[in-house]
């Protein structure tokens, strides 16, 4: 089970930190995304993290605002964004893949992600 939180309202240039607990399965054994959904768009890749969380992959929209980590003993996640925009104004999804091991690669198609959480509301303002 993945449960989102941190969401909120924030005017431009503000920031937030989503977080995203898991249950149910051994955390530091997947690859954690996130995604983001706004109103009459198709679901959009924000990033990703290996299971270690020493390998991070982001969308190029995204790239120096919003950082992805993760704390395994916590079987946390988390989405540090800064600098928001008003476009950035979406339900943020983290989802999970279990990580087979070998050679880290990025997924960022939401397919890729067999569980996912309910979502956070992100509003930013301008």
């Amino acid at each position: 089970q993945l449960v989102e939180s941190g969401g909120g309202s924030v005017q431009a240039g503000g920031s937030l930190r989503l977080s995203c607990a898991a249950s149910g399965g051994t955390f530091s054994s997947f690859t954690m995304g996130w995604f983001r959904q706004a109103p009459g768009k198709e679901r959009e890749f924000v990033g990703t993290i290996s299971r270690s969380g020493s390998s991070t992959y982001y969308a190029d929209f995204v790239k120096g605002r919003f950082t992805i980590s993760r704390d395994n003993a916590k079987n946390t996640v988390y989405l540090q964004m800064n600098g928001l925009k008003p476009e950035d104004t979406a339900v943020y999804h983290c989802a999970a893949r279990f990580d087979f091991g070998g050679a880290w690669y990025a997924p960022s198609r939401s397919v890729e992600y067999p569980y996912w959480g309910q979502g956070t509301q992100v509003s930013v303002s301008s």
